[in-house]
């Protein structure tokens, strides 16, 4: 569809019924929704933690802050070769940010953005859009520290969309679009609360 005919109500719309919008590039105006057969989900009791990472959570070497650089997440999410967040799509994101339903995790190395993930939270489920990494194991803890806010939140439900092996690595598992509907119609039912003070 026409990335103008977008809104985001819309866009809220559609992760209720378990869909999300793509764009197929950077500069495409249109958008196209995915309802993967298999879903990416993170069991919030289930994030695994090596040994390095335990190292480095341990170390003090990153700071973690919540919603306090989301626009620059999303583009340190679109800063690479190839990507789905379009312009477009971008600043719906923005939208829905600015009306509390969107939240980001960012990563700090002294004052420079080295990391952070972002996403939309509807009731007790979060739906995890994209992460980004520019020092090692940023991404990481930006994931483990979102995870802990929204455990503390009350959330029950962590949507990651697609399970790559470097979330499987972490503990993300894959079910099925049955399994994620039931999922998400009880995570719907509930209430949660981002941020956490």
């Amino acid at each position: 569809m026409r990335g103008d005919d977008l809104t985001p109500e819309l866009l809220l719309s559609a992760y209720r019924q378990g869909i999300f919008p793509m764009a197929e590039s950077r500069s495409d105006p249109d958008v196209f929704w995915v309802d993967p057969r298999q879903r990416g989900i993170f069991p919030l009791d289930g994030f695994r933690v090596s040994r390095s990472l335990a190292r480095t959570l341990k170390r003090g070497t990153y700071r973690v802050s919540f919603d306090t650089a989301f626009d620059a997440v999303v583009q340190g999410c679109a800063d690479r070769a190839e990507t789905w967040i379009s312009g477009t799509i971008a600043a719906l994101y923005s939208a829905l940010f600015a009306h509390g339903r969107a939240h980001s995790a960012e990563v700090w190395q002294e004052r420079d953005l080295v990391g952070g993930v972002y996403g939309v939270a509807i009731g007790a489920a979060f739906f995890g859009e994209s992460m980004f990494s520019r020092r090692t194991d940023a991404s990481k803890v930006a994931l483990f520290h979102l995870i802990e806010h929204l455990r503390a939140g009350g959330f029950k439900l962590f949507d990651t969309q697609f399970l790559t092996p470097h979330l499987a690595s972490l503990g993300a598992i894959e079910v099925s679009r049955g399994t994620y509907r039931a999922l998400l119609a009880e995570a719907l039912r509930q209430q949660a609360t981002f941020p956490v003070s």
